[in-house]
């Protein structure tokens, strides 16, 4: 699922060698078995494999990153994550440069989507997001975040 503005469809590449390292780590046969923590793709690109247990909606907020793609791959678990576009949320907190990372009030809309193992969600800079959403009662999770570049053509 890459879920973005219409408007923003020629500026990223999704075909570039950042992206296809991002998605051949993610076909590992060991995932299920890394430690929790940040392993190195290739130059710019990092995986973050995390453990944690889902949360009520309620509980959370809205992210944005400026400079990094989110690929969200779960390797175990359910969870669902919330998406908007950032242009139609107000901000919570300034940017973040150093995490690169913004906060942003609950909206009166948004939509959703549920991954299961094996499901992945590409996030480009454009979309914000709520991981870790429980659906129903709050559930283990393991899951692999792989930030890339987000270098316009």
């Amino acid at each position: 699922m890459l879920y973005n503005e219409l408007s923003m469809h020629h500026r990223y590449d999704l075909s570039s060698p950042a992206f296809e390292a991002a998605f051949s780590f993610l076909r590992r046969s060991d995932l299920a078995e890394l430690a929790a923590g940040e392993y190195p793709v290739c130059p710019g690109v990092t995986a973050y494999v995390q453990r944690y247990t889902t949360s009520p909606a309620e509980a959370l907020d809205f992210e944005t990153h400026n400079k990094y793609f989110d690929i969200q791959y779960v390797v175990a678990g359910l969870e669902a994550i919330g998406v908007i576009p950032r242009r139609c949320l107000s901000e919570q907190t300034p940017y973040d440069s150093a995490r690169d990372i913004q906060y942003w009030h609950e909206p009166e809309f948004a939509g959703s989507v549920v991954l299961y193992p094996g499901d992945y969600a590409v996030l480009p800079p454009e979309m914000a997001h709520k991981p870790r959403i429980s659906l129903g009662e709050d559930r283990p999770v393991r899951k692999v975040v792989i930030k890339v570049p987000a270098v316009p053509r």
